[in-house]
């Protein structure tokens, strides 16, 4: 069974995220064939492409994590019906400079979590906008949109919610089948 890498970004910076906490209750119920580790984008640079010349050493670090990546999950709030810009950042960042994409050819799946009732749609289809141009095939079905999302973890930040472990498990388990898939089309 192949083992593949998986690197995770986290769309939120405070330390009590339902994003982060979500991303780390995937990571608990992924299949053993996904190795999942989280990315941070909080201390990157704002892109700017002077900066190309001699990049900073944040984005040259986070561009080889993307490169030594399988496959790419994303779990994101919505801000203004749209990705956070700390997000929309990173990816700018990994797709340049032009013609060295990190992300490239890389199956990603989203994830949109909002402590509100309409569940981060706006961010999810925004964040697949830009998957589409830096060629990250995302994962079409099954959609993850949690919303009510505070209701769903204790105070330690644990997943309480069996329907939604159950969701989530086989969330990841099709993401698991998406990366083999993908994976293999490209090495062909």
């Amino acid at each position: 069974m192949n083992k593949y890498k998986i690197a995770v970004f986290v769309g939120s910076l405070r330390k009590e995220s339902l994003n982060l906490k979500t991303a780390k209750a995937l990571m608990a119920l992924a299949p053993e064939s996904l190795s999942l580790e989280l990315v941070s984008i909080g201390e990157l640079p704002l892109f700017n492409e002077d900066l190309e010349e001699t990049p900073p050493r944040e984005w040259e670090d986070f561009r080889a994590k993307i490169r030594a990546a399988d496959g790419l999950l994303f779990v994101t709030p919505e801000y203004n019906r749209s990705v956070p810009g700390v997000l929309k950042n990173a990816i700018d960042v990994g797709s340049r400079p032009y013609g060295e994409n990190s992300w490239d050819g890389k199956p990603g799946a989203v994830v949109s979590v909002s402590p509100g009732s309409i569940s981060g749609f706006g961010a999810n289809h925004h964040l697949r906008q830009s998957l589409v141009f830096v060629n990250v095939p995302a994962m079409a079905q099954p959609e993850a949109y949690l919303g009510d999302a505070a209701s769903l973890f204790d105070e330690s930040g644990n997943l309480t919610n069996d329907s939604t472990k159950d969701f989530l498990k086989s969330f990841m388990e099709a993401f698991a089948k998406w990366v083999d898939t993908n994976t293999k089309k490209q090495a062909a």
